[in-house]
């Protein structure tokens, strides 16, 4: 997609959330599609996004992993929310993610926020160094930005997104500031999954990334149009392709460290 095209969405308006504007994925406004602006950082040439997380809300930058399995963040350092809750063990959502590794050791690990003895592990995975470890899933809140295709709506929000919480090292690697990595792959908890599940539209999302670190690109999560500037519905050319797997596995995830 040609990097000229600017986005008729007003991007400014992605975090500005007010009582008015807000809506829950548990009330009855159900958005067509959601937009996430994406940059490009100079030094690392890695894409990034911004998403509010937690209670009260603490924006959170994220490189982009387009075949990461999920959503991973740094907790570590200066994770505090009062919505923050862990995926224990015994619970369907763990079970459904057929967990091979023991459950999450808290003494092991005492820096996770609310961490407990019987929380559901998970490997995460940083691509860009080729690193895994194991981490700790939890839920929490996080909001991002509706949109009709051409123009911005209310902020939505996601009471319980799924996450995995990482030690600080295996953010080696990633842009300055950067708490964690954004998968889009075709698991049940990555980005994309999460997201149309929650709102209940198609489970597609659109990316168009910028060639200029001074232009920010988009990810459209949803179908419907895309309407960039002068008036242009790119959706209507768009080669829709499926994610798909591969046989043989590249996750450094599985070779874990600690």
């Amino acid at each position: 997609m040609a990097s000229s095209f600017h986005f008729l969405l007003f991007c400014s308006l992605l975090f500005l959330i007010s009582p008015s504007t807000v809506a829950s994925a548990t009330t009855s406004f159900r958005p067509k599609a959601l937009v996430l602006p994406v940059s490009k950082d100079a030094s690392t040439v890695q894409y990034l996004a911004q998403l509010n997380q937690r209670t009260p809300f603490v924006p959170v930058k994220l490189t982009v992993d387009l075949g990461g399995q999920f959503l991973w963040v740094e907790c570590e350092q200066d994770y505090v929310s009062s919505t923050n809750q862990p995926v224990l063990c015994d619970s369907t959502q763990c079970s459904i993610l057929k967990v091979k590794v023991f459950c999450q050791d808290c003494a092991s690990d005492p820096n996770l926020p609310g961490c407990h003895n019987i929380t559901c592990p998970l490997l995460l995975d940083n691509s860009v160094i080729g690193t895994g470890t194991e981490g700790a899933l939890f839920t929490d809140v996080f909001s991002i930005q509706s949109t009709d295709g051409s123009n911005p709506g209310r902020v939505v929000f996601v009471p319980k997104l799924t996450f995995s919480c990482s030690p600080t090292f295996i953010l080696d690697g990633l842009a300055s500031g950067v708490k964690g990595m954004a998968g889009l792959g075709r698991t049940e908890i990555s980005l994309p999954s999460q997201i149309s599940a929650a709102f209940r539209f198609s489970r597609k999302f659109a990316i168009c990334l910028s060639s200029s670190t001074r232009d920010n690109g988009v990810i459209f999560f949803g179908g419907g149009s895309y309407v960039m500037l002068p008036n242009i519905d790119v959706s209507k050319s768009l080669i829709y392709t499926p994610l798909i797997f591969n046989p043989v596995s590249t996750a450094s995830a599985y070779q874990l460290t600690r």
